[in-house]
């Protein structure tokens, strides 16, 4: 039996969500795949499942709550630490240097994500 993965996409770009969501699906039909369009309510819904994500793909600029006030948020939380995917348009270090400072951020990916990136991290991270 097959232990179901769960994945959060959490970004506010329609066009973005959809193709993460169809290259997951296409990668590995059995992943289950869960959506948010914002930092503040991807912690809703956090706060709300029970089964929490293994993997969290964020993008940065978002509004209500961005990428890196998510993580400040969500570092104080007694979640499971799942593994972060930084999934951002913005290839600039300081961005790559404020997601690092999480140790549950394990790799920064510019979008689009595509499926190399969807196998490395399914052979390093799950």
């Amino acid at each position: 039996m097959t232990t179901l993965i769960r994945v959060m996409v959490i970004d506010d770009n329609e066009a973005d969500q959809f193709l993460a969501k169809t290259l997951i699906e296409d990668f590995n039909p059995d992943i289950e795949i869960i959506q948010a369009t914002d930092g503040q309510e991807a912690l809703d819904l956090l706060n709300k499942i029970e089964n929490k994500p293994d993997v969290i793909l964020l993008d940065i600029n978002m509004p209500v709550m961005d990428g890196h006030e998510f993580l400040e948020h969500y570092e104080k939380t007694d979640h499971k630490m799942a593994v972060f995917i930084m999934l951002a348009s913005s290839d600039q270090e300081i961005d790559i240097e404020r997601a690092s400072i999480y140790g549950f951020v394990k790799r920064y990916f510019t979008k689009p994500i595509d499926n190399e990136n969807l196998l490395e991290i399914q052979n390093t991270y799950l």
